[in-house]
């Protein structure tokens, strides 16, 4: 009997451990862009992220054409169908850096649609924020306040990485953000959006998230300016 106690005792503890150890499922996010967000593979970067955290695990699928935006998306695209075909926790919007007036309204006008659609399937909607070209640098507050003024019209979350790129070359103006166009992001420039993203996801702070290939001195640069980026927000 004695044996059959500590046998039983022994499974319990032994299950216990496997649901302690699976912790929650993984977010399941859709990422709706262009080619800013299918660049280095940004999705994927943010699931790296979740592997190698002590946070959530995150599952992604990306759609992301190069060129689209959001109107593109939704009335030419398949985003609407894959939103509608599953269960998805988040959804992140992207499209260009809509600065000027008109594409700021287009913006707006998208981003509201989608992201109440999204939340009548309950999923959180969010925009992430881009950066203009780096022949138009002067345009970058306003590609900053479109996309801010775009989600709290949509109600929806903000992930500014774009605040982020700004906040970083305040720290170390030589970060090589950029990739060599001049408006793709640079795999350091990728990285510092997923930590933005994962972040923002996951509700943690970037501050500490893994480096993955990042050495240590600039990831501590990165993760400090989106921390500041996230703060502001």
């Amino acid at each position: 009997m004695r044996m059959r106690i500590a046998v039983l005792a022994l499974a319990v503890l032994a299950l216990g451990g496997k649901a302690e150890a699976a912790g929650p499922p993984p977010l399941r996010v859709l990422f709706v862009g262009n080619s800013l967000t299918a660049t280095n593979d940004l999705p994927g970067m943010v699931a790296a992220l979740g592997k190698a955290s002590r946070f959530r695990d995150v599952e992604v699928r990306t759609i992301a054409p190069g060129g689209w935006s959001l109107e593109d998306h939704w009335q030419l695209g398949e985003a609407p169908r894959v939103l509608a075909s599953q269960h998805w926790d988040a959804i992140v919007l992207q499209q260009g850096p809509s600065a000027l007036p008109e594409s700021q309204v287009n913006l707006r006008t998208w981003a509201t649609r989608i992201a109440a659609a999204a939340r009548e399937r309950g999923t959180r909607p969010a925009l992430f924020t881009v950066w203009p070209e780096s022949y138009r640098f002067a345009v970058f507050p306003d590609v900053l306040a479109s996309y801010r003024n775009a989600a709290r019209a949509a109600r929806a979350e903000l992930f500014p990485a774009g605040d982020a790129w700004r906040a970083a070359w305040r720290r170390d103006p030589k970060l090589p953000l950029y990739g060599p166009d001049g408006f793709h992001p640079s795999r350091l420039g990728s990285y510092l959006a997923a930590v933005v993203i994962y972040a923002g996801l996951v509700k943690a702070s970037p501050v500490g998230l893994p480096r993955l290939w990042v050495s240590a001195k600039r990831a501590r640069v990165l993760q400090a300016a989106a921390a500041e980026a996230l703060r502001r927000t």
